[in-house]
C-alpha cells in the first residue's frame, strides 16, 4: 500500500526557491520587504509543492504573529460578546487563533498577574477596557508592551483621536442624542438608570453616557436627577428602579443599556404605569431581544461587531507597520425610535 505524500513544509519551499524559510514566510504574509524576483521564484516553488502556510511554520520562520489574547472582565455583557465574536471573525478568516482571559471584577490584579495571562511576552492583545480590571490592563499593556495592543472602550471623539491603540464608539454622543429626542418630545426632564462604572485610578471613574444625558438637561436649563446607579444584570436593575417608576412625576427614564430597560419595562408593568403613556423607556446597544418586547424597545443602536473588527485591524496595523492603518468602518451610535418612547400624557 502506497504511504501518503508527506506535505511539503516551508523549508521545503525555502530550498527549492533558494532562499530563507524567513523570506518564505514574509512573502505568505504579504510583506511588502521582498524584492519581486525573489517574491516570484518563491511563489513558483510553493505552487510546484503545493505549499499550505500553517501557524507553526509562520511562527517558527519568525514572521508575523498568529495569535492575539483578548484579556475581558465579562464575555456575556452583550457589548463586549458582541466585539468578541467581532474579533473572532476577523481572526479566524486570516488564520489567527483566539485566546481569552477574563479577569474577574473581584480580584485585584497585579503587573505580574495580568503579564502572565499572555502565552508570551508580546503577544498581540485586545483589551476590553470599559470597566477597572480592563482599564488596569490597559494601563499595564501600554507600559509594556505599548505596539503590541488595543484597546476597546466607550470615550469621547476627542480621546479616540489622541490615542493610536484605541477603538471604540463616542456613546456619550449618542445618549445625548436620545435625551434630547426625549426633550423634544415634551418631557420636561429625563432620569438616568445609570450602568455601572470603573472608580479607580487606571482611567476609570467615566460615565459617558452618564455625562451626555447630563449635559443636554444642563444646556436645556432642565432639572438634573440624580442619576439611579444599577447592577449590570436584570434584577438588579430592576430592584434599584422600583421607586422611580413608582414616581407618577417621572416621565421618562434613560436606561444604560438594554437589560436595564428590560427591568425597567417590567417593573412600568407591575406599577400599572401603561409604556410609552405614562412612561418613556429608552434603551441601550439594540441588544436582539429589544426588537421583540412588547411594546418593542427605544433604544441606542451600536455595531459592536464591527468595532471588535476594527479592534483587530487596527492590532495587526500596530504589530506589522507594514499593514495600513486601518479607517473606522461602522457607523456611528443611532437612536433606534421603536414603542417605548412617546409625549407624556396631559
Amino acid at each position: 500500500m502506497a504511504q501518503p505524500k508527506k506535505a511539503a513544509s516551508i523549508w521545503d519551499v525555502a530550498r527549492l526557491a533558494g532562499v530563507s524559510h524567513q523570506t518564505v514566510s514574509r512573502v505568505v504574509n504579504g510583506s511588502p520587504r521582498v524584492a519581486a524576483a525573489t517574491r516570484d521564484k518563491v511563489l513558483e516553488a510553493i505552487a510546484e509543492l503545493g505549499y499550505r502556510p500553517n501557524r507553526l511554520a509562520r511562527s517558527l520562520a519568525g514572521g508575523a504573529a498568529e495569535s492575539v489574547t483578548v484579556l475581558t472582565a465579562d464575555t456575556s455583557l452583550y457589548g463586549p460578546e458582541a466585539a468578541l465574536r467581532g474579533i473572532e471573525k476577523a481572526a479566524r478568516a486570516l488564520d489567527w487563533s483566539v485566546q481569552i482571559s477574563v479577569l474577574d471584577p473581584a480580584d485585584t490584579h497585579s503587573d505580574a498577574d495580568i503579564i502572565a495571562r499572555l502565552p508570551r511576552a508580546g503577544e498581540p492583545t485586545i483589551i476590553m477596557a470599559h470597566d477597572e480590571p480592563g482599564m488596569r490592563a490597559k494601563q499595564v499593556l501600554l507600559d509594556q508592551q505599548p505596539h503590541a495592543m488595543v484597546a476597546i472602550g466607550p470615550y469621547t471623539a476627542e480621546e479616540l483621536a489622541a490615542s493610536p491603540w484605541l477603538v471604540g464608539m463616542d456613546d456619550g454622543k449618542a445618549a445625548a442624542e436620545a435625551t434630547r429626542y426625549l426633550l423634544d418630545l415634551g418631557h420636561t426632564t429625563v432620569h438616568h438608570l445609570a450602568i455601572p462604572t470603573s472608580t479607580g485610578t487606571f482611567g476609570g471613574g467615566k460615565a459617558h453616557r452618564a455625562e451626555g444625558w447630563a449635559r443636554v438637561l444642563r444646556d436645556a436649563g432642565r432639572p438634573v436627577p440624580e442619576p439611579v446607579p444599577s447592577g449590570w444584570t436584570i434584577a438588579e436593575a430592576f430592584k434599584a428602579v422600583q421607586p422611580l417608576v413608582a414616581d407618577p412625576e417621572v416621565t421618562a427614564i434613560l436606561c444604560g443599556n438594554d437589560h436595564l430597560a428590560l427591568a425597567t419595562l417590567r417593573a412600568a408593568h407591575l406599577a400599572g404605569r401603561s409604556v410609552p403613556g405614562d412612561l418613556s423607556i429608552v434603551g441601550f446597544d439594540n441588544t436582539p431581544f429589544s426588537a421583540y418586547t412588547t411594546p418593542a424597545l427605544t433604544t441606542v443602536n451600536q455595531d459592536f461587531e464591527s468595532v471588535g473588527r476594527g479592534a483587530f485591524e487596527l492590532l495587526r496595523h500596530r504589530v506589522d507597520g507594514s499593514i495600513p492603518r486601518p479607517v473606522p468602518g461602522w457607523p456611528e451610535p443611532e437612536l433606534i425610535v421603536r414603542e417605548t418612547s412617546g409625549p407624556p400624557s396631559s
